[in-house]
């Protein structure tokens, strides 16, 4: 790498340093001799050299100066260059980091869509084991076996068949808050698919919450057919007594 070229004012320093030793050997010759300079006492010459050499110090004083100035100017360009860098490196890694942020942000949504789908299907099983058992011909309801056999097979492809049917069943007791209260809650069997519901809905609730901090995923949950039927069945959970409310107690799977 080529080196540099000296400041201006270097050149202009030896110049005059120059100039001057010459004027003052011209000098020396023509007004003094260099035998008399040479015999002059101690004390003399070093009057001469201070005199002499005086203006020459304060010369390179003053271009000392002045590069010394030129000198902080550069290392001050250098260093707020070298700021301006560390400012546009500090937004950058911000940037990437909200990048970072929003990609994990959109994998954990994403994540949960197909957690919800999964539990969604579970959802509708868990319904549908609370709509036979209270509406099937064999607990006196009017749904036959062979209509059974239709809705569970329909149900693979509509995830909340028997939480509609539920809620059509509710609404058609009309204003009769005890059987209405029955329909979740008025056998061992009922509370425990009321209560499993319950738990897996509210544990999806959870989740949504976490990856949907706007709660945008938790209102279009609860205004679903999962999400009414839950409702229902959570008021009717606050009315029901401790070992049909608890689900440690009634248990949150059907044992076939």
């Amino acid at each position: 790498m080529p080196q540099p070229a000296p400041d201006w004012r270097i050149w202009l320093g030896l110049g005059l340093t120059l100039a001057w030793l010459l004027l003052g050997s011209y000098y020396v010759a023509q007004d003094v001799g260099w035998v008399e300079f040479v015999q002059m006492p101690a004390a003399e010459l070093g009057s001469f050299f201070e005199g002499a050499f005086a203006p020459l110090a304060f010369l390179w004083l003053v271009i000392g100066y002045f590069l010394q100035k030129k000198e902080l100017e550069q290392n001050t360009l250098a260093l707020r260059a070298q700021a301006e860098e560390i400012q546009r490196t500090a937004e950058q890694a911000v940037i990437q980091s909200e990048k970072m942020a929003e990609s994990e942000f959109h994998a954990r949504q994403e994540a949960f869509m197909q957690i919800y789908r999964a539990v969604r299907s579970q959802l509708g099983t868990i319904a549908g084991f609370l709509f036979i058992s209270s509406q099937s011909s064999l607990a006196d309801g009017t749904v036959t076996p062979e209509e059974q056999s239709k809705l569970f097979a329909n149900s693979g492809r509509d995830t909340e068949l028997f939480s509609r049917r539920l809620l059509e069943a509710h609404f058609a007791l009309g204003d009769t808050p005890a059987l209405q209260y029955a329909l979740f809650y008025g056998t061992p069997t009922r509370a425990r698919h009321s209560n499993s519901f319950i738990y897996t809905f509210e544990r999806l609730l959870t989740r949504a919450e976490s990856v949907d901090p706007d709660g945008m995923i938790r209102d279009a949950l609860l205004t679903g057919g999962h999400g009414i039927v839950y409702t229902l069945a959570k008021s009717h959970q606050m009315n029901a007594p401790p070992d049909l409310a608890d689900h440690e107690q009634t248990g949150l799977y059907f044992r076939f």
